[in-house]
């Protein structure tokens, strides 16, 4: 019997064949990409690669096909080839030569060839991502909202013509001087630069508004940035009494991607010249830039919370130091950064004299005066004394009042009835609250219910409630004013505006709505409690928290604040005096050594990263390093102060800092310079 010879392996060569078809499929590319035929005009350009890596964070140079040399233009969106994949990037500028010495890859494609990224706008990405020791591409993800490619398919109409009254701005800001002066500057193509603090029951949204219409007289944009979009609908509803339609857009980030793509480009394309919006409008592409506003500049809306962490208001006098454009640093309340501005003479002071102030506002604390004390011995300890009744029922013969409280919910802290023990919850520690008026006490963290809740100290089963919140507040209001209507403006529930009637309105801070003609009467509970916090910024939020909620009134309204009379932060509200508030608070940093007469930055992270950063850290020379500090989540953080002059060389040292950690892929730390809060 023949045996039958073995069937040839097969598999080892089909596995040469698909190599060698792949190598020369490689070899194929590799010459197609040696081959490509570069642009006639700088073929070379240089790329920002959305790559959020510290030590790759400059501009590459890449060929520009000529396919591509009327599409790739600086500005535009494209994707090239880096680190063996595809990922998208901005072109800076096309050059005619490369400082790279061997072979560059071409442009894999341009994704638009709308320019969105212009270069006065480059230029500040590049500016803020050195102060702040971040990277361009997080900046720009910031400043260049995603593309839609059906609203850049759309054309950006023009704006009419425009009609400026000037005597009507000057007419508007009279009482705030020289507010004129101010105005004419603009109006002549000038860049002013000021600080601005309103009077009471003052309309900003108009004034600022004027302010915008004689920039735009001269030609050139502005740029408006408050805290929220209640205050950009006013803004903007201001404008449209202004200039008429037609003439600006808001940025939000309500609009959606569509809506907000499209008037992105209506500025970028020159069509809009005048924006208002929140923080991220700070980078719009505005051309011919001549004013920049940031009102209420001390509200934390305008920190950003992503890295690099940049603030409003030096996002924007960046800018202006950048494309020369004037600057108004406005809000009820002035900042210490505001008032260091005037102290180093950058900038001019805009503001109301003290008989306008006294006309427009009338602010008492209850118990001040020997003869409230006599009236009503328990002024200074009650939660709503009897003055405060008083004020409430007066004001409701006039119209609305506002009662402002610091905390939202119902009861959201409670304590032991007999020992003041905080109540805890059993499962978590978490600190317990009630909802409503039947609820059983309810941990704020894990949700658990603990109705047989017993204090672990004394055993005693009683509680009682040391801090209100609206919601209670409304409820104790709606029984000593039973036939008044009481509305509550908290958390997801804020109004815009309330009517002008005889009603109660309980707001927290920040939330209080606009009454048609102003409050009748404005009253301030539980001040102690904005108080109680242990931050830098303690007595300088409560004071603004305080004036904004006063600044509602109706000119010669009454404004009364619960609280201890000699508290320097009330005394500066009796009397109205935020700056004199803000120079003492500027006097006390700059004796401390504390921002804005020092730049600070603090390093967060695993307590092993953090020593070795600061140990790569090459800090100035006059650097302090404060800390290490335990944090509750077991992170800690250091904190590095130096001269305000020596800013610059900090943020360049923690620049390099990310850069080499990133290179050596060490564990990532958190880096925020000057942070808004410690």
């Amino acid at each position: 019997m023949t045996q039958r010879p073995p069937e040839p392996d097969l598999l080892p060569g089909m596995r040469r064949t698909v190599r060698d078809s792949r190598a020369k499929a490689a070899a194929t590319r590799a010459r197609k990409a040696t081959e490509v035929e570069p642009a006639a005009t700088d073929p070379v350009a240089r790329v920002l690669v959305e790559v959020p890596l510290a030590h790759l964070d400059r501009p590459f140079d890449y060929l520009v096909p000529t396919a591509m040399a009327d599409t790739a233009v600086p500005g535009c969106r494209v994707r090239v080839r880096f680190a063996g994949q595809d990922v998208d990037g901005f072109v800076v500028e096309r050059v005619a030569t490369s400082e790279h010495g061997g072979r560059l890859s071409p442009l894999r494609r341009v994704v638009s060839a709308e320019p969105v990224l212009t270069p006065a706008v480059a230029a500040l990405t590049a500016a803020v991502a050195d102060r702040y020791a971040g990277t361009r591409s997080d900046v720009l993800r910031l400043a260049v909202p995603p593309r839609h490619a059906t609203a850049e398919k759309q054309e950006s109409p023009p704006a009419p013509a425009p009609v400026v009254d000037l005597d009507a701005a000057r007419s508007a800001w009279a009482g705030h001087e020289p507010g004129a002066a101010f105005l004419d500057h603009l109006a002549a193509g000038g860049s002013p630069r000021a600080v601005w603090s309103a009077a009471p029951a003052t309309d900003w949204p108009l004034l600022i508004a004027h302010t915008c219409a004689a920039t735009y007289a001269a030609g050139r944009g502005a740029l408006v940035c408050v805290p929220d979009h209640r205050d950009v609908d006013r803004v903007a509803a201001a404008l449209v009494a202004v200039l008429g339609e037609g003439h600006h857009v808001a940025l939000t980030a309500d609009l959606g991607p569509s809506a907000r793509y499209r008037e992105f480009l209506a500025v970028s394309r020159g069509a809009r010249r005048v924006v208002v919006g929140t923080r991220a409008a700070a980078f719009a592409p505005v051309r011919d830039l001549g004013l920049v506003v940031v009102w209420d500049d001390g509200d934390d809306l305008h920190a950003e919370p992503r890295a690099p962490y940049p603030h409003t208001r030096e996002v924007l006098l960046t800018r202006a130091g950048l494309e020369g454009a004037g600057v108004l640093v406005g809000g009820f309340a002035r900042t210490v950064e505001a008032a260091y501005l005037l102290r180093s003479g950058w900038a001019h002071e805009l503001a109301a004299p003290r008989d306008l102030v006294r006309q427009r506002v009338h602010v008492a604390v209850a118990g001040a005066s020997d003869a409230e004390l006599r009236r009503d011995p328990l002024a200074r300890a009650a939660r709503v004394p009897a003055q405060a009744h008083d004020t409430i029922e007066e004001g409701l013969r006039h119209g609305p009042v506002l009662v402002q409280t610091p905390r939202t919910g119902y009861v959201p802290s409670l304590a032991c009835e007999r020992c003041r023990t905080p109540a805890r919850c059993t499962a978590c520690a978490g600190p317990l609250a009630l909802r409503g008026p039947t609820d059983p006490p309810r941990c704020r963290w894990c949700g658990t219910d603990d109705p047989a809740w017993a204090c672990p100290t004394c055993g005693h089963r009683g509680l009682r409630a040391p801090v209100l919140g609206d919601h209670r507040t409304a409820e104790e209001l709606g029984r000593s004013f039973a036939r008044t209507p009481i509305r509550s403006s908290s958390d997801d529930r804020v109004r815009a505006t309330v009517a002008a009637r005889p009603e109660i309105v309980v707001a927290t801070p920040g939330a209080e709505p606009v009454a048609e003609g102003g409050y009748a009467a404005v009253v301030l509970l539980d001040t102690w409690l904005p108080l109680a916090r242990a931050d830098l910024r303690t007595e300088e939020e409560a004071l603004r928290r305080w004036v904004n909620a006063a600044a509602l009134v109706a000119p010669g309204g009454r404004v009364l604040a619960v609280g201890d009379p000699a508290h320097p932060a009330l005394q500066a509200l009796v009397r109205w005096d935020v700056a004199g508030f803000a120079e003492r608070e500027t006097t006390q940093r700059v004796e401390a050594h504390l921002p804005p007469a020092s730049r600070m930055a603090t390093i967060t992270g695993e307590p092993g990263a953090v020593d070795d950063a600061i140990t790569l850290l090459a800090a100035p020379e006059a650097a302090e390093v404060l800390g290490p500090v335990d944090l509750p989540d077991g992170e800690c953080r250091v904190v590095v102060r130096v001269p305000r002059a020596q800013g610059p060389a900090l943020s360049a040292a923690l620049h390099e800092l990310q850069r080499v950690r990133s290179a050596r892929k060490l564990d990532a730390v958190r880096v925020q310079v000057d942070p808004a809060t410690l």
